[in-house]
């Protein structure tokens, strides 16, 4: 998707509607006579500028691996993601998690027994701290939202939500809410349907608070979790750090997320 010119294209579809935030209209542009990057193109303006302000899509699009670190009162966490297929290695005291591409699989150390959800958990940290990136995936649909008003700041929103189909949870919904001078991204409201299968109501919130740049990229180095009400944080829950985080435009052979001798397939 790298292009450098192109011609007639239809923006994606935004709410236009202030009163009726489900209003969708349909805008073309013509950029025959102008030079720019795709994702300035195929994307809402404040979806692609929410990019740009941390690092560009371009720049998340040439990295091939991620890998950070999670202090863990049990423990450090380490998680090693393929950013294009998604493959991905959960390495922690006692247990070792990995997706390979078909299966997800679980490896426990000395019979201790996961007291979590191993397909659940397997690609949930990723996505969190894969934001706002995560959210150019294919298959999601934009639409403005009515601004978070918190501590005085209003945080004006675009929810995201998915066509039929994609993923294990197509129902979920997120809200990402941005600093309207920075376009940096502060909030994430998220939905959980896993479980349920059914569509929730009820949006939980992380606050990312910190960031730090790595190979050109803005990413989280704080997570904080805050108690919600009436789909609105409320008061802060807890932080999570992370660690030796490394995004490189190098790839991992693909034995690394290889079910190992022993380890169980979760269905």
């Amino acid at each position: 998707m790298n292009l450098k010119s192109l011609g007639l294209i239809a923006l994606i579809v935004l709410a236009s509607c202030k009163d009726n935030k489900t209003a969708e209209t349909v805008v073309s542009v013509d950029y025959s006579e102008k030079e720019l990057d795709v994702t300035t193109s195929i994307y809402p303006e404040n979806v692609a500028s929410i990019f740009a302000a941390h690092g560009g899509l371009d720049t998340w699009r040439s990295m091939q691996t991620l890998k950070f670190t999670m202090p863990r009162a049990s423990g450090d966490e380490t998680t090693t993601t393929d950013l294009h297929n998604r493959y991905s290695l959960i390495e922690m005291t006692n247990h070792t998690i990995g997706y390979d591409g078909e299966n997800v699989w679980l490896n426990s150390k000395e019979d201790e027994a996961y007291k979590g959800n191993a397909k659940f958990y397997y690609n949930l940290m990723f996505y969190f701290y894969a934001m706002p990136f995560i959210l150019a995936d294919d298959g999601i649909v934009y639409q403005d939202v009515d601004p978070l008003l918190f501590e005085g700041i209003k945080y004006p929103g675009i929810k995201i939500s998915y066509e039929s189909g994609v993923g294990e949870s197509p129902d979920d919904e997120y809200i990402l809410y941005y600093d309207s001078k920075t376009n940096e991204m502060v909030w994430l409201g998220y939905t959980v349907t896993y479980f349920s299968k059914q569509k929730e109501k009820e949006f939980h919130f992380i606050k990312y608070t910190d960031w730090q740049k790595i190979n050109g990229l803005k990413l989280p180095k704080r997570l904080t979790w805050y108690e919600y009400k009436d789909n609105k944080p409320t008061t802060k829950r807890n932080d999570l750090d992370f660690t030796n985080v490394l995004i490189t435009d190098s790839k991992n052979d693909a034995s690394t997320f290889t079910k190992p001798k022993g380890a169980e397939v979760i269905n």
